[in-house]
């Protein structure tokens, strides 16, 4: 379960879910305050996250060693109301002395065919570019 509650006179909230700490969720100037994540920040961030856990579950399981791990996600958005993502850039940057390309391309169509629900959420409703490298 999941609370949100206005702490200001404008579009500032603090985010709560239960037993976990809690986040500030705000809007840009002029109608926010930039005190907080804004809402398209946070999807980015469960995006990465949750592809992230995917990849990183399967690779875990083939016993592959991962020494660095880091996921940088860009939206782009459209112009026009509702000024959603139309497309998502996400680059993955691993260091691992075993893990080729094959293995982390495998994992990561794993994650966007079953594994990552938030992928499978926008998918069809925005386009998703992967890319990745590996450093030894």
């Amino acid at each position: 379960t999941t609370k949100v509650k206005l702490v200001n006179d404008r579009l500032n909230f603090l985010g709560k879910v239960d037993g976990n700490s809690p986040i500030s969720i705000d809007y840009i100037s002029p109608l926010g305050d930039n005190l907080g994540y804004t809402s398209l920040e946070l999807l980015l961030l469960s995006f990465s996250t949750c592809m992230g856990s995917a990849v990183l579950v399967f690779l875990r399981k083939m016993q592959k060693s991962i020494s660095e791990f880091e996921i940088a996600a860009k939206g782009i958005r459209n112009e026009e109301h509702p000024t959603g993502f139309r497309s998502i850039s996400i680059d993955i940057r691993l260091k691992s002395d075993n893990i080729t390309e094959a293995d982390l391309t495998k994992v990561i169509s794993l994650a966007e065919e079953k594994y990552c629900p938030v992928w499978s959420m926008i998918k069809g409703n925005v386009l998703i570019n992967v890319d990745y490298s590996i450093t030894k």
